[in-house]
Formats: C-alpha cells, structure tokens, sequence
C-alpha cells in the first residue's frame, strides 16, 4: 500500500486550518489512511493509505483536499478544468509517435513560488504516480520543467539514438539518448522500457532546446527546477490516454491548492485519439452516472433518506443532482475509480463515518471451524515436525527463472504457468506451479547451517487448467527436501512411505524421467490411481543454477483431502 509523508504544518495550511496530532488520526478514515510513524523533531508524518484506486489520495495535497470537502461539505472548484477556446501555449506531437509512447498532456503553473517543502512534496507526487500508478514509468511519466525559458510550440516527436545531444539531469556533459540508455542511473533503471525502439521520443522547443528524453530524464537546462521558481510546466507523457490525463489532472489540482494558477495547454496530435485530435489538458474525463437511493441504502442496509445521501455524497466532492429516486453523480476530475453503485454507497459510508450504523446482530447460528483440506494439512504439517523436518512459508509469487528455467525446464511439458498481468516487478511475475524451487532458494541461502537439512511446505500452487473458468486452478500441495552428503532417493522414499502410511494413503511409484531430477533416481507418485507428484534427487545443472554445493533429494505431491 502506498505510503507518504506529509509535514504537519504543510498539512495544516492546506486543510485551512489548525491540525494537532489528534485532528490528523481522527481525519484519516475519510482517506482510507492510517498514520504510521510521527517524528517529533521534524514534523513528518508517515501515512500508510488502503485505497490504490484513489492515486489522487498519494500526495498531502490529495488528502488534505478530501479532508477539506468534508469538513466544509463541498469540494473546491477547479475553473481550469472548464477552459473554453485556444489555449496560449501548444505542444505539436508527431507522427509515428503512435508506435512509440503515443499520449502527452500538459499545463502551465504560474504565480506559486515554489519552496523547498513545496518541492519535495512535487518529487514525492511525481515519483508515486510514475511508480506505482505508471507501472514504474512504463505507461505514465512526469517531467517539471522551468516555464520562461521555454520557446513555444513545443514538439513531441522520435529521433535516432544518436542523432540529439543535451545534458540530462545529474550530469555535467552533453549526452546522446543512446549513450543516456547505456550510462546514465536512470537510462539503465529504465531504458527497458524502449527496449524494442528504433526511434526515441524527445521533447524540444521551437528554439530546439530539449526538455527532456521521457520516460527516462529531464535536461539539465530546463527540467531542473530550482526554489523560487514562480512559472512551471509540467508534462506528463505515456501509453495510455486516460492515465496521462488524470496524472496532470491531480497534478494541477495539487498546484492550485497550494495557490498556483493553471493554464490549460492544447496537444494536437497527428492521429485520432479518444479525446479528439486536439486535447486541451487538464481534460475533465467525467461522465454523470445516475443511481437510485434505493440501492445504496440497499448496500449500506439501513434507510437514509434523498437528502442524506445528497449531503454526503457533496461533501465527499460529488456533483450531484438528485431527483425523487435517484441521483446524478459526476467525480471531480482528479479522479476516475467511479465503476459501480457500491463506489458511491462506499463513499457515503466514508462520510457518515462507519460508527454511525447501528450493528445487527446476523439472524442465523453457525460455528466456525477449520475446512477438511486445513485439517488435512495440520495432520500433515505435525507428521513432517515429527520426522525432524522445518517448516517454510514462503511467497506464492515468484519469477519465470526461478520456477522455470532453474529447475531445467525451458521448453518442456512443464513450463506451463499462470502469470500475473500489467506486473509492477519481473520478480513476481508467476504464481506457483510447485513448493520445490521455493524450498530450494532457502536451501541456496542456508549453506553455513549444520547439515543436515529437511525442509518440508504445505501451501498452495497454481496449476494451467484450461477448463476451468479462470484458466487455472489452485491445489493444496506438500513439497520437502533433504540436503546433505548423504541425501538420495532412497531417503526420501522412506519419508514419504513414513507419511503415507501414518495418512493412510495407499499409493505405488511409478519410474519416469522428469527434467529436475537424475534419470533413474525419479519417481512419478501415484495416490489412488492419480497422478499427484514427483520424487527424486535433484539433477546436477538443477543444484548448479541455484548455486547448492550439498546433494539434495526431495518429493512433492497434491494432497487430495477426499482421499482421507
């Protein structure tokens, strides 16, 4: 969950009023946070919000102009959004830009000196959104930029790797993109993002003075923005129209709480988008939706009444236009997470503070107790401490490297997994097909522990299932290893022949070749005419790629509860 820090006084100033320590932990539900940490010496306060669909909410702007609506039961308005005619400046993006990084969008702030706090809380806005909510600035990216020495029209356009020379930020010399790519801390963080781009995108006036090399860096003469600077631009550049859009729409809006004066500006592109050929940004993406009374008491479970839920619903920074039975309601641009009736009634709920429902106690009697499959595995999970083995727990998300390529099975039947989509780190990137290379990186990092080592897991994995509604299916599995000298399969068939018969599970060991284990020392288990699992030692280039210099045998197998 996101976590930021806001400076007391700032906050303060912001909500337009006093703030102690108390106020602040009292106003953190309505932004779904949670104050986690308080430095007295500095003032700095760490929140910690639960909402990731409300990017708006990860600055101290964000949360002070949620708290701010509520407490005076409306929400600011932002004229920017309703600019009417040409705008001042322009930026002119061009053609082929659709292939690359095909969205920009941008607005001028003028009039707010920035100080120093007010430009770390920028960076730390800027470094959020282009993180977490750009997908580390794989789909949106921000760039400030010193307004007056700007030349406009600027132009987004491509140009060849070696083709443009500027200094990037951090550095003293003038550099190509190519050679920003390849040296430059950011062109290595996040030059895979144009990995596959003959052409890069740049950003340069009308007087050919670079802005900047987005995703990867600002130049040194423009994007370097100094305290006391009163004129910026700030432009935000990416894949998808609807996210570059709200990024500079909570941008704005957080440079006019602190008493800045935004100025649209018009982005003409080459090639229809969903917004038009010419895109006056900040853009207002909002659509009224109409929803009953009915069913938001019907949500909440009790009844409120029309004008409750008008006043609430305004206070949380809804427009709303209420009717006999229903109600008309529009975000304010800085957000977009409005799907459903339920967002609406959850925002009411937020208003009217959880503590104002009456509790109902349930109509029906039942008692808890732990599922067959839970039973199952706590029968398991005692058996294996009473072998001498170590219980593990480990993350269910892992990488194609570790649960593919590590256990030699690149191009095999079993090479199937299920994978995260839009993933934030290729480091979890899968769910799991098995528990042995999960217990194979702990055996990778234990080489100083006294030998011998048994590991054993009980946990869940993800199986390919093509049949299933989802596409896959999660099973209940038990993996264990051995790693010592002496560690062979015999071994290990004395563990699992131990825990099968003390399971009472009848089952046989049919000989195969799997990639992971040595030809001849590998069995397939069989548990009541199913297939459920592997036994075997470990292959030589299996230990190799995990870097295990000690002989290591294991099994694993689907524990199938109505085999109990």
């Amino acid at each position: 969950m996101p976590t930021i820090s806001i400076f007391q006084e700032d906050f303060s100033r912001l909500v337009g009023r006093p703030a102690s320590m108390s106020d602040i932990e009292q106003w953190m539900p309505l932004v779904k946070g949670e104050v986690k940490d308080v430095s007295n010496d500095t003032g700095e306060i760490r929140v910690e919000l639960q909402d990731t669909n409300r990017p708006d909410l990860w600055c101290v702007e964000g949360i002070a102009r949620q708290i701010r609506s509520v407490l005076t039961g409306s929400q600011t308005p932002y004229t920017f959004f309703a600019s009417r005619g040409r705008a001042k400046r322009r930026i002119q993006v061009m053609q082929g830009m659709e292939t690359v990084r095909p969205f920009v969008a941008a607005c001028a702030s003028l009039d707010y000196p920035i100080t120093e706090l007010g430009l770390e809380q920028c960076i730390q806005t800027q470094e959020k959104l282009a993180d977490a909510f750009g997908r580390k600035r794989e789909t949106v990216s921000i760039g400030l930029y010193r307004l007056a020495s700007i030349a406009f029209p600027v132009t987004y356009g491509l140009v060849q790797p070696n083709d443009v020379r500027f200094t990037p930020l951090g550095f003293e010399e003038k550099m190509t993109p190519h050679e920003i790519l390849t040296v430059h801390p950011k062109g290595l963080e996040y030059g895979g993002i144009l990995a596959d781009c003959e052409h890069l995108p740049l950003l340069w006036d009308t007087n050919g003075q670079v802005l900047s090399f987005p995703p990867i860096i600002n130049s040194r003469e423009l994007g370097e923005v100094h305290i006391g600077d009163t004129e910026l631009l700030v432009e935000v550049t990416g894949t998808d129209l609807s996210m570059v859009v709200l990024a500079l729409n909570i941008f704005a809006s957080n440079l006019a709480d602190r008493g800045a004066t935004i100025e649209p500006i018009d982005i003409v592109y080459p090639y229809e988008t969903t917004m038009g050929k010419t895109v006056k940004t900040p853009f207002d993406m909002g659509n009224g939706q109409r929803v009953s009374f009915h069913a938001i008491e019907q949500a909440l479970g009790m009844p409120l009444g029309a004008e409750a839920i008008q006043t609430a619903l305004a206070a949380y920074g809804y427009q709303v236009k209420a009717t006999r039975q229903s109600v008309s309601v529009k975000l304010p641009a800085f957000r977009n997470d409005l799907m459903h009736v339920m967002d609406v009634a959850e925002d009411v709920a937020i208003t009217r503070g959880y503590d104002s429902f009456s509790p109902i106690m349930p109509q029906a009697f039942t008692v808890g107790a732990l599922s067959e499959q839970e039973q199952t595995s706590d029968r398991l999970r005692d058996l294996m401490v009473g072998f001498g083995f170590q219980e593990m727990f480990s993350n269910i998300l892992s990488s194609r490297q570790e649960f593919v390529e590590r256990m030699r099975l690149t191009a095999t039947e079993h090479d199937s997994l299920v994978e995260v989509d839009n993933i934030m780190s290729l480091t979890y990137a899968c769910l799991r097909p098995s528990i042995l290379p999960c217990l194979l990186r702990v055996e990778a990092l234990s080489p100083r522990v006294f030998y011998p080592h048994l590991l054993f897991e009980a946990g869940e994995v993800a199986r390919v299932d093509v049949e299933a509604d989802t596409g896959s299916r999660t099973v209940l599995s038990l993996a264990a290893i051995s790693a010592h000298p002496g560690a062979n399969f015999s071994e290990m068939h004395s563990y699992l022949d131990l825990l099968m018969y003390y399971m009472v599970w009848p089952y046989d060991l049919e000989p195969v070749s799997h990639p992971s284990f040595l030809d001849g020392r590998v069995g397939r288990i069989h548990c009541q005419g199913q297939m459920v699992g592997y036994i075997g030692e470990f292959h030589p280039e299996v230990l190799e790629a995990w870097q295990i210099d000690m002989p290591t045998s294991g099994f694993e197998f689907e524990v199938i509860t109505q085999k109990t």
